[in-house]
């Protein structure tokens, strides 16, 4: 029997309905956005909160943003919601991540309580800024990036406050298609509200909100078992970021990992002090890629929530690039950086545990954004887009896909052309691009854009020349290559188009696993 009377099934029950609930939330959420960037490549995600702010339930989907939620939670829970209310929140010094992050947070209420907190997180592919798509290579303040949205009430006892919106989509470029995402998340947060009554009705309320505590500390329990299995001890590891968008010289980070009993501390002390570009992270995007690392070695069926990363303590110098101050612009940190912090604390663990963790995947998101303003109306367009994933001891590394703290799709070229005047004149796998090994690592993939009409472009990514290392003998993957009408372009950049213009981004292959074979 668990502390509170639920029995192992009842709880194994009710942790899989609060899970059913994440995912329904992420559906409604998907299926009711109107830009291609969420319908289609799925850059959202969502979860339940008790009423305490704890995570109790998460969809599987962008690890940078799950990881970062809590924050924003507790950022809205210091404004005293009230049920019927809507919070958004995008401001990376107050729980968000970077600003194209918009993160809705609704009360969710029983019997005019509130027993808990329904969240959707979601990229909108313009907040304003500087340039179109809200990611420009070239900002060195957060202002340049978009708008700022500190936790402001969107909605207010079932009501929009209208001049809340008004002011935000009088900030953006593209207010229609932001209007309808922001309905898709208002709409997936109401049907996580509607599905916990039921969940109370059926089972009552003393049970479920027990089954909040307990799948929390089950969690904690599995995941506390998991770090006793480890060896006692200390590893470190260093790894690069190829530039900060005003310089390109390498920036480094560090990691050291220790394990003591069932306590994992993480300290990024001789990481570089935050720069002047924009790969500057805020402390929750930090905590996110040590949350992932952490969650590549426990089992699968260790359930994400609260208690999942109560073992882990995390140590990052103020000021320093993995946790920087107000008003460091840190736009590529949520996409690039954190797949470095990620890289990096896994090649420390790996120390612990070299079996169970794979070789380096791409370790970056290959960020393309391309707007413009045609016949009276703009548009923007952004992707990651997916490369070579590391192989392990149980296999070679899959091709073409998102890794690390990505979880994302690619945009169907049928709806790209559609949506956008651009056509896709290329994309393929680049065969051979994994590193060879005992198992090879998965290869990139190369994707080349024509526009059709004059836009502004901007590329934030990295291993253009620290290619994904392999492990046990294994040779690393190719690294990517960015070109414009066959000109090599820098890792991070923003570049003007002419109408014809070809833009082409060629992705990391992942590093190979043991030494090859014959």
């Amino acid at each position: 029997m668990g502390r509170k009377g639920l029995d192992p099934v009842t709880l194994s029950v009710l942790a899989s309905a609060l899970s059913g609930i994440a995912e329904e939330m992420g559906a409604v959420l998907i299926r009711g956005a109107y830009s291609s960037n969420i319908k289609e490549r799925r850059d959202c995600s969502t979860a339940l909160f008790d009423a305490n702010g704890n995570m109790v339930a998460q969809a599987e989907h962008i690890p940078v943003h799950l990881g970062a939620m809590p924050e924003a939670v507790r950022a809205v829970m210091d404004r005293d919601p009230e049920p019927g209310d809507v919070f958004a929140i995008n401001d990376p010094y107050s729980g968000g991540t970077h600003l194209p992050d918009i993160t809705l947070v609704s009360p969710v209420a029983y019997g005019g309580d509130i027993v808990g907190y329904a969240v959707t997180r979601a990229h909108h592919s313009d907040v304003g800024g500087m340039r179109p798509g809200s990611m420009p290579s070239d900002s060195r303040e957060i202002f340049q990036e978009g708008i700022i949205i500190p936790p402001v009430r969107l909605v207010q006892s079932g009501e929009y406050v209208r001049d809340v919106l008004d002011l935000l989509l009088a900030n953006v470029r593209t207010p229609g298609l932001r209007r309808g995402d922001l309905r898709a998340q208002i709409a997936a947060n109401n049907i996580a509200g509607a599905r916990i009554e039921e969940l109370i009705e059926r089972r009552g309320r003393e049970t479920v909100l027990a089954a909040f505590s307990e799948v929390v500390l089950y969690a904690e329990r599995r995941a506390r078992e998991a770090v006793r299995e480890l060896p006692d001890g200390e590893h470190s590891a260093e790894d690069f970021m190829e530039g900060d968008g005003s310089t390109d010289e390498d920036i480094p980070i560090r990691a050291s990992v220790k394990i003591a009993g069932d306590e994992m501390t993480v300290d990024f002390s001789g990481t570089s002090p935050a720069v002047r570009g924009n790969i500057n992270c805020p402390l929750p995007v930090t905590r996110s890629a040590c949350f992932f690392a952490l969650r590549v070695l426990l089992p699968k069926d260790v359930p994400a929530n609260a208690g999942t990363y109560a073992p882990l303590e995390i140590r990052a110098p103020e000021g320093s690039l993995v946790n920087a101050a107000y008003p460091a612009a840190v736009v590529a940190g949520n996409v690039e950086t954190s797949n470095r912090i990620a890289d990096t604390v896994l090649a420390a663990l790996a120390g612990f545990a070299p079996r169970e963790i794979p070789a380096q995947g791409q370790g970056t998101m290959n960020n393309t954004i391309i707007g413009g303003a045609g016949e009276g109306s703009n548009w923007t367009y952004y992707e990651t887009i997916g490369g070579g994933q590391g192989a392990s001891s149980r296999g070679p590394g899959p091709s073409g896909v998102h890794v690390g703290m990505s979880n994302t799709l690619n945009t169907p070229v049928e709806a790209f052309e559609l949506e956008y005047p651009m056509r896709v004149t290329r994309y393929e796998l680049l065969y051979d691009s994994g590193g060879a090994g005992e198992h090879r690592g998965g290869d990139g993939v190369v994707r080349a854009i024509q526009v059709l009409e004059p836009a502004s472009l901007s590329l934030l990514t990295d291993r253009r020349r620290h290619a994904p290392g392999g492990v046990e003998g294994g040779e690393p993957g190719r690294v990517g290559r960015n070109t414009l009408n066959g000109e090599e372009l820098p890792p991070k950049t923003s570049r003007e188009l002419q109408e014809g213009d070809v833009v082409t981004v060629e992705t990391p292959g992942g590093g190979g696993y043991g030494r090859p074979v014959g």
